[in-house]
């Protein structure tokens, strides 16, 4: 069993390490376009690990050869939604198809509450459970203010 003594949101790439400096973030960018991978900025504030389609900001960097335009990008997607998880996704198109090849978080709300585990009772004594992240009790936009 894998434990999270963090209680932080963890999915993707580097998720139990600490966050990731610019340069760090920069120099992961800068090896995904050297393999030809494309980026896109996505953010959320609801990371429920089955919510894997979360919105993104601005369109794909499918042409973009510079580490730099795709920090640009990030940096705009921070001071507009700066109390929201935000996390950078490379595509690798060289198969024709747009499959993910890197994922990871570069930014994260100040607090971050966790999730509950939900029992539920099903036909006879069954038990069903379910991950609720308390951040969903608020409504979108007022979840991390």
């Amino acid at each position: 069993m894998m434990s999270n003594p963090t209680q932080r949101i963890t999915q993707g790439q580097f998720s139990f390490l600490p966050d990731l400096t610019d340069a760090e973030i920069s120099m992961q960018i800068a090896y995904g376009l050297n393999k030809g991978y494309a980026w896109s900025v996505e953010y959320t504030d609801d990371p429920h690990p089955r919510n894997t389609y979360w919105e993104m900001f601005g369109m794909p960097m499918f042409d973009l050869r510079d580490a730099a335009g795709v920090m640009l990008e990030l940096q705009s997607c921070r001071q507009t939604f700066p109390q929201h998880y935000i996390r950078l996704m490379a595509f690798d198109s060289t198969r024709g198809v747009e499959s993910i090849t890197m994922c990871f978080i570069v930014n994260r709300p100040s607090t971050e509450p966790g999730f509950s585990l939900v029992r539920q009772e099903i036909n006879g004594r069954s038990m069903r459970y379910t991950v609720q992240s308390y951040a969903a009790d608020k409504p979108e936009g007022q979840r991390y203010s």
